[in-house]
Formats: C-alpha cells, sequence, structure tokens
C-alpha cells in the first residue's frame, strides 16, 4: 500500500476518493493529525500532514516516531515524501523538482531512533544509500511524461528550523557537498529505513537558498508559501502518475 506524507499533494488530486480518517494510537505518542485513507482508482493509498492542521507543527517539534510507525501500523509498505526545499545550486529553479540519492543529517535533539536500547533493542541499520532506489526510478519515468524539470543525484541537507538559515551556513552546506536543504528529511528518512519501508523524497524547490541566485538578499516565508502553492498541482499529478504506475 501506498503512503503520502507531506505538506500538500492528495488535496489537488480530483479523482481521490477520501473514505475515512482514522486516528492511530502509537507507543510514541500522537501523530500530526489523524491519517486520511483514500482510493485512487484501484489503489488504496494513506496521507499525513506532517506540520498537522493548517501548517501548525514546526519541524523539529513533529513527532517523526509517531508518524512513520502509524503509517506502518496500517498497512503502508511504500511511502512517498515530499519535502518543500531551497535549492543550494542556482540551476535548480522555483518549480522544479530534486530527486535526492543522498541526505546529511544537521538536526539535534530530535527522537530519531526506533532502536533506542530502551523501548527495542539497540540496532544499527545500513544507511548507505538512503533512498530506495526503485522509487526514484518512478519518479523519473514519471516526470518525464509529464515533462516536469527535474534533477537527480542531489544531496539533500536537513537542518533543524524553524528560522531559515545564514548566507554561511548556506556556504558551509555547500561545502560539506549538499545541492538543497530542507527541515524535515531527518529523522524521517532513517525511520522509514528503520521499520522497512521503501522511501524517497519528492523535492519542489521554492526557493533559492540564502545569499544565492534569485533571494541573494534574503527569504521571506511568504514567497516560499506562494512558491509552494503554485507547484501544488504538479505535485498532485506526479502523486497521481507515480501511484498508477507502480508495479507497470
Amino acid at each position: 500500500m501506498f503512503g503520502v506524507i507531506g505538506g500538500t499533494g492528495l488535496d489537488n488530486i480530483k479523482e481521490l476518493v477520501v473514505e475515512k480518517y482514522e486516528t492511530i494510537k502509537t507507543p510514541y505518542g500522537p501523530t500530526s493529525e489523524p491519517l486520511t485513507f483514500g482510493l485512487l482508482g484501484e489503489n488504496k493509498v494513506i496521507f499525513l500532514a506532517r506540520h498537522g492542521k493548517n501548517h501548525s507543527i514546526p519541524p523539529h517539534l513533529i513527532n517523526y516516531q509517531a508518524n512513520i510507525w502509524a503509517l506502518h501500523s496500517v498497512g503502508v509498505k511504500t511511502l512517498i515524501a515530499v519535502n518543500t526545499v531551497g535549492s543550494i545550486e542556482t540551476k535548480f529553479m522555483p518549480g522544479d523538482f530534486v530527486f535526492p540519492n543522498q541526505i546529511i543529517d544537521y538536526t539535534y535533539c530530535r527522537k530519531n531512533t526506533f532502536f533506542d536500547g530502551i523501548k527495542t533493542p539497540v540496532k544499527h541499520i545500513d544507511f548507505t544509500f538512503p533512498f530506495d532506489n526503485n522509487l526514484l526510478n518512478k519518479f523519473l519515468k514519471v516526470s518525464k511524461l509529464l515533462k516536469l524539470n527535474y534533477h537527480i543525484n542531489a544531496v539533500y541537507a536537513s537542518v533543524q528550523g524553524p528560522r531559515l538559515e545564514s548566507a554561511a551556513e548556506i556556504n558551509r552546506y555547500e561545502n560539506d557537498g549538499a545541492n538543497i536543504v530542507g527541515m524535515t528529511g531527518m529523522p524521517e528518512t532513517s525511520l522509514a529505513r528503520e521499520i522497512g519501508l521503501s522511501y524517497a523524497l519528492i523535492c519542489p524547490v521554492a526557493n533559492h537558498a540564502a545569499g544565492r541566485g534569485l533571494n541573494k538578499d534574503a527569504v521571506t516565508h511568504e514567497e516560499i508559501s506562494a512558491n509552494s502553492e503554485k507547484m501544488a498541482l504538479n505535485i498532485a499529478n506526479l502523486i497521481k502518475g507515480i501511484i498508477e504506475t507502480h508495479g507497470n
């Protein structure tokens, strides 16, 4: 079964039939909001907005453990994550999509594992390649069909937030090898790997990162929100195409 986690996407799929909303109790506390169960053609899909209703939960306070556990508990095997980003690469323009194949974690004080030695025994998972390659290939296939502007083989810098970055921090991330920056990639990615989900990121570019390109002088929340809204239909069409072609 497909799951989609993100701030936007399924709300813009006209063909989606919502069957029910369900609150899932987890050993890690409440999820960001009740899960949305729906049908897209013959495909069951479950959606969760990681920031909760009205985007009210900041990145560092999201209960990533509960969200991932809940989706897995109701039968999700493949999880598409939508993570809006700023682009360190000026050739990645607002409105483009990036499908990263690597991630660097700069977050702190987030509950970042199921294997904490308290609820479950300590376990060291392999994280060499964080994202599912078959799922990434589906992203590419559907993006080509939809004629979207997209980029691959990128590195996602996952930062703490909720503030945006300084220009010097962006320079640091670039020196570390990152191409895009966002606030929700970790620990979601590693938790999905720990629990055995096929998982990969769809990263819509909302802005250039601080000190870069179109945002050389400043980055505003209003600009990010406006650009994200413009991309909502493309995000929905991409998700719909991926789910419809799953297994083909």
